[in-house]
């Protein structure tokens, strides 16, 4: 931005830079250094910290945002793995405590655009939206689709039991990314939460509830497995 004299700019950090906020819905001011369940939060805790904040301080124009959970239509990460076993009847649990922010791409995406529009330079705007635990969004989703939502609820304890294993395993053999030991450490009864009222009042972003991005979601994948859609998502 400086070499190039660009005048104004956002950079995407994380609520993971918080690390578990168990059970707390936090702000822009929380600060937590550590110790971080996965390489990602570390990573993206080190580029927040270590490089954004300290230019900010140094007066380049940067606005930073702060998306929680990330879903949508077409969705290639482990979020829309997830959604798709679910829609498959292959998803076997979702674990008890497990909570995050839920936002829909499209409000993310605007909320970037609204940063760089409205957002004041050396600020950070938490852009997550509405709270629910794993198992309310995927009980939002059995009532959508009529699909049974996983049954077993795994305690934190499980997972971190189960995390460990599978991080021995992993090192003789490969494993799938949801079964890995970070995936696991995170399900287990981890929150990423936090507060958008800042981003509410000086950007005016304002994303949709669950149920209604879930909506979308769910009836484009099951339309492009080639579905047919329940009464419901019509």
């Amino acid at each position: 931005m400086r070499e190039l004299r660009i005048p104004r700019g956002v950079y995407t950090s994380t609520l993971a830079v918080f690390g578990d906020t168990r059970g707390r819905l936090v702000d822009e001011s929380h600060f937590e250094a550590g110790p971080f369940l996965t390489e990602y939060d570390r990573t993206k805790w080190m580029a927040h910290y270590d490089v954004a904040v300290p230019m900010q301080r140094e007066g380049l124009s940067l606005v930073v945002v702060q998306p929680g959970l990330v879903y949508g239509p077409g969705d290639t990460s482990s979020v829309g793995v997830t959604l798709r076993q679910y829609l498959r009847g292959r998803l076997v649990a979702t674990p008890r405590g497990t909570a995050y922010c839920w936002a829909h791409v499209a409000d993310v995406a605007g909320a970037h655009v609204l940063a760089m529009e409205r957002g004041r330079p050396g600020q950070s705007y938490i852009v997550a939206g509405p709270r629910h635990t794993l198992i309310e969004a995927f009980e939002v989703a059995e009532r959508l689709t009529g699909i049974r939502a996983p049954r077993a609820h795994p305690s934190p304890a499980a997972m971190r039991a189960l995390g460990g294993v599978m991080g021995v395993v992993g090192r003789v053999v490969s494993v799938p990314e949801s079964a890995s030991r970070e995936a696991l450490l995170v399900a287990g009864g981890v929150t990423y939460l936090g507060d958008n009222a800042k981003a509410r009042r000086e950007l005016g972003y304002a994303p949709r509830p669950l149920a209604l991005g879930l909506r979308e979601t769910l009836a484009f994948e099951l339309e492009a497995m080639g579905r047919p859609l329940p009464a419901t998502l019509q």
